[in-house]
C-alpha cells in the first residue's frame, strides 16, 4: 500500500528508503524461504542474529564505539519493523528484536566495561539478550516485583523467578530486576545476569501463537552474580524501567501496524484472484467496504505513528500518546485481521498463509509491554483524569 513508500510522508527521506529496500531484501533472503520450518519449530535459529547483524539490522540506534549504527532518528527503527513484518510472523520480530528492550537501559547508564562485554556480542549477533521484568504475581505492576538480589561480599545472591521472558531460553543473558531495597519502587535495581551462571535454570512455556519465539519461565536459586553487574545506581532500577517502557511500546504499535499492513495486502491480494459465483470477490459492494475500512484505520495509525515518532524523535515525552496509540492499534490489528480471514474463508483457516499465523499472533499486542487496561488508565493519570 502507498505507506509503505518514502513519498507517503513528510518524515520519510531517501536514506529512510534505502534502508527500507535493505531490510526488505534481507526479509525475502533470509526469512521468507524458512519462516513456516521456524515456526513448527518453535524458534528462530541463533545464526539469524549474525546474518541480520551483517545486513545492518540489528544495531542501528546503538553507539558506533560498540559496534553500533548511529542514527538521526526513530524513523529507522520503525521502517525495520514494518519491513520484518513482512514475514507475517510477530513472533519473528519478538525474537530477532528482544535486544531492543534488554539494551538500552545498558546503552543508558552502563559503563564502559559492561558495554564492551554486554552490549558488544549482542550487536554482533553471537550473544542473545533478554529482559526480565515480569512475574507470577507482578507485570505491569513493575513495583510489586519479588525476585530479590542480596549483597554478599562483592556478589549479590538472587533469589525468584521470572515469567513470559521473551527468548529467555536462548538467552546468553538477562537485563533483570531485583529487588535490592524495601518495598515499592524505591528498592528496585537493574543487574545483569549471565545464564550459564549456577543456581539459573529456565523451562519452555507454550502459546497460542508467536511460536517461532521462544518464552520462559526463569528460576534463580541462590545465584551469585558480581556486584559489577549492577545497571546503574542500586534502588534505582524503576526509573529506568518505566523510560524503557515507551521505546518497547512504540516498537509493539509498529509491530502491530506491520502485521495489519499484511493483511490488508492479502485480502486485497486475493480478493481479486478468488472467483466466486463467476465473479471475482473483490467485485461484491461488501468485501470492497471491507478493504476500505481497512484501508481506512491504517492511514489513521500510521499518520499517528508518524507523528509521534517525529516527537519523541525530538526528545518529547509522551507516555500517555503512546499508550493511547497502542491501544488504538491492537484494537484495530484485531479487527483488521479477522475481517482478512473473512475474505479468505476456509482458506484463512488453513495453516501455511500469512493471514493465519497473524491470527494467533495478534493477542499479544493487547497484551504485551501493558495490556490495554493498563494503557488506558496510565493515559488517563498522564491527562489528569
Amino acid at each position: 500500500m502507498p505507506s509503505h513508500t518514502a513519498a507517503a510522508s513528510p518524515f520519510y527521506r531517501e536514506e529512510h528508503q534505502v534502508f527500507r529496500e535493505q531490510v526488505r531484501r534481507f526479509t525475502e533472503r533470509e526469512i521468507l524461504p524458512h519462516i513456516d520450518a521456524w515456526e513448527d519449530a518453535g524458534t528462530i535459529p541463533r545464526e539469524l542474529h549474525g546474518r541480520a547483524a551483517e545486513a545492518g539490522i540489528l544495531q542501528i540506534g546503538y553507539p558506533e564505539e560498540y559496534g553500533g549504527i548511529e542514527i538521526p532518528d526513530h524513523f529507522y527503527s520503525i521502517v525495520r519493523t514494518l519491513e520484518l513484518a513482512r514475514a507475517g510472523s510477530g513472533g519473528l520480530m519478538a525474537g530477532l528484536l528482544t535486544h531492543g528492550i534488554a539494551c538500552p537501559p545498558i546503552v543508558a547508564v552502563g559503563t564502559a566495561e559492561q558495554k564492551e562485554k554486554f552490549l558488544r556480542p549482542v550487536l554482533t549477533g553471537s550473544k542473545i539478550a533478554a529482559l526480565a521484568i515480569t512475574e507470577p504475581g507482578a507485570g505491569s505492576d513493575v513495583a510489586s516485583i519479588k525476585t530479590t538480589a542480596a549483597r554478599d561480599g562483592s556478589d549479590y545472591i538472587v533469589n525468584g523467578q521470572k515469567t513470559f521472558i521473551t527468548s529467555g531460553l536462548r538467552a546468553d543473558y538477562v537485563t533483570c530486576a531485583v529487588r535490592t531495597g524495601g518495598e515499592g519502587m524505591g528498592g528496585i535495581s537493574l543487574l545483569l545476569i549471565e545464564t550459564d551462571r549456577p543456581g539459573f535454570s529456565r523451562t519452555p512455556l507454550r502459546k497460542m501463537g508467536w511460536h517461532c519465539s521462544d518464552t520462559a519461565a526463569l528460576y534463580f536459586d541462590r545465584l551469585r552474580v558480581p556486584a559489577g553487574n549492577l545497571l546503574g545506581a542500586e534502588n534505582d532500577g524503576f526509573k529506568r524501567i518505566m523510560l524503557n517502557f515507551n521505546g518497547e511500546r512504540l516498537g509493539i504499535i509498529a509491530h502491530g501496524i506491520g502485521l495489519a499492513e499484511v493483511c490488508y495486502e492479502d485480502g486485497l491480494a486475493y480478493a481479486r484472484e478468488r472467483v466466486t459465483f463467476g465473479r471475482p470477490l473483490i467485485k461484491n459492494q461488501v468485501i470492497r467496504h471491507k478493504l476500505v475500512e481497512m484501508r481506512m484505520r491504517l492511514d489513521a495509525l500510521r499518520a499517528q505513528l508518524d507523528l509521534l515518532t517525529w516527537r519523541v524523535s525530538q526528545k518529547q515525552t509522551l507516555a500517555a500518546e503512546i499508550g493511547l496509540l497502542k491501544v488504538n492499534t491492537a484494537t484495530a490489528l484485531e479487527w483488521i485481521v479477522g475481517e482478512a480471514m473473512q475474505i479468505f474463508g476456509g482458506a484463512g483457516y488453513l495453516r501455511g498463509n500469512r493471514v493465519e499465523r497473524i491470527y494467533r499472533d495478534t493477542k499479544i499486542v493487547s497484551i504485551g509491554g501493558g495490556s490495554l487496561e493498563v494503557m488506558k488508565d496510565l493515559a488517563a493519570r498522564q491527562l489528569g483524569y
